[in-house]
Formats: C-alpha cells, sequence, structure tokens
C-alpha cells in the first residue's frame, strides 16, 4: 500500500513537470516578414533620411531588382521607426540644459494639428508630439513626456507667450527660468524648417499615429546625423546614418541569448 502511494505521487509530480514549458528566447523583430531584414531596413532609412514618397521608395527599390509594392514601405516604417528608435534608446546623449519650444503645424486628413517640438542648445531634438488641440493639457502631456527622456531638468526654456506656457511650467520646471523676449525662439522656428521640407513629398499624412512615427522618426535621423547618439560618430557624416542603422537593424534582429 505504502509502495502504491509513492507511485501515485510520482505519477502526480512527473505529470506537473510536464505541463511546465521551456522559456524560449523572444524571436526577431523581422520574424515574419518575407523580405530579408536589410531590404527593410534600408527602405526605412531611405525614407526617414531623404525627402522620399513611399512610392518613391517602392521605385528606387524596384530599380534594385526588390518588388516592393509602397503599401509596404509604409508598414515597414510604421512598424520598424519605433523599434529602432527604442534600440537606440540608451545611446542617446543627454540633452542640454537650455531648451527651445514651439508649436508649429501639420496637415492630417486635411485639417490642421499642432506639433510641439523642443530642441537644446546643441541642436537636439528633444522630443516631439502630435497633438488635436493647443491647450493646457497638451501643453503639459509635452513638457511630462520630453522630462521624462531625461534625469536633467532644464534650467532656461525658451517660448513664445503663450498664455498656458507659465503654468505647466512652475508646475513640471519651478526653477527654469521662463525666456519670451522676441526673437529668442528663433533657433527652433528655423529648425520647423527641416521638418516641413521633409513633410513637403508626402502625399498627406492620414492619421495622428503616422504623424507621430514620421515626426519623430525625423528628430531621430536629425540627432543621429548631428551627432546625439554614440552611433556611428566616428564615420563621415555622410556615412552616419548607415553605420547608425547597421548595428540598430542588428540589435533588434538578434535572438537574445537563452538563459542558462
Amino acid at each position: 500500500m505504502h509502495g502504491g502511494k509513492t507511485s501515485f505521487g510520482m505519477l502526480k509530480l512527473m505529470r506537473r513537470i510536464r505541463r511546465v514549458r521551456p522559456v524560449l528566447p523572444l524571436p526577431s523583430a523581422f520574424t515574419g516578414f518575407r523580405f530579408p531584414r536589410e531590404v527593410i531596413a534600408l527602405a526605412v532609412r531611405w525614407y526617414l533620411r531623404y525627402g522620399l514618397s513611399y512610392r518613391d521608395v517602392e521605385e528606387l527599390l524596384a530599380e534594385r531588382g526588390v518588388q516592393v509594392d509602397h503599401v509596404t514601405v509604409f508598414r515597414w516604417a510604421q512598424r520598424f521607426t519605433p523599434l529602432l528608435i527604442d534600440a537606440a534608446r540608451p545611446r542617446r546623449h543627454a540633452p542640454g540644459d537650455r531648451w527651445f519650444v514651439d508649436e508649429t503645424y501639420v496637415k492630417i486628413t486635411g485639417r490642421w494639428v499642432y506639433l510641439y517640438r523642443a530642441i537644446d542648445q546643441f541642436g537636439q531634438v528633444i522630443d516631439v508630439l502630435v497633438s488635436e488641440k493647443r491647450d493646457l493639457a497638451a501643453t503639459r502631456r509635452f513638457f511630462s513626456q520630453a522630462l521624462s527622456t531625461t534625469t536633467l531638468t532644464p534650467v532656461e526654456v525658451i517660448t513664445d507667450k503663450a498664455a498656458v506656457y507659465p503654468h505647466v511650467l512652475e508646475e513640471l520646471a519651478p526653477g527654469a527660468w521662463h525666456h519670451t523676449e522676441p526673437y529668442a525662439n528663433n533657433r527652433i522656428e528655423a529648425d520647423h524648417g527641416r521638418l516641413k521640407s521633409r513633410l513637403r513629398p508626402m502625399r498627406g499624412l492620414k492619421q495622428l499615429r503616422c504623424a507621430h512615427v514620421i515626426t519623430t522618426g525625423h528628430a531621430f535621423i536629425q540627432n543621429i546625423r548631428r551627432g546625439h547618439y554614440e552611433l556611428g560618430i566616428e564615420e563621415p557624416l555622410n556615412l552616419r546614418v548607415l553605420a547608425a542603422f547597421t548595428e540598430l537593424t542588428q540589435a533588434i534582429g538578434s535572438r537574445p541569448r537563452e538563459q542558462i
């Protein structure tokens, strides 16, 4: 009888062990995509770096023997731009302590929406936010998001004279000097022009999410080219983005090691 109980207990233990599934490594970010990672990364890099439409990228790939529909290029850009930005985040330099903040406009399905942007004194784009409104909630959301990217609180914030800024800065950056003198914000207003020139070849933005991905992707490329990441900084300027994307593509495409 005692032996029977022991056998029954061992059987229950074995069944319990069989139910334990092994921990498998996470799949590559490129798993399930028909095209090689090099083609996907090339298309995304071209689209973010140059003033190209999705159809332009489709044509350039076709000239190289790769037949891809422009809708697929769009999906690649939407899918992989945030992944590349996340992979690069640990290599990003801390922003400076003088922030230039302003809003500009972008058009989505025929209507204008607001685009908040901030750069520091070194030209690094700190953050961007697409918002349907320019109000206290949107301004607070933008500054909260921007401050979450760094442990450094700015000592000076330069804005226009919009009424929402003093309240938000007093709440989120109470020690910062709020500077609103005329022409003090020319630096970021000029920087808006680089983004507008990128958006011009596009055939319009359809969704807030699309606008967010494209504007953050543009800022990402701009920061790489200006040397604000520890990515490709030893390369000449005209090869810096290529070197950065090569490293980041490997990072998001490699399976993590199995834990022993």
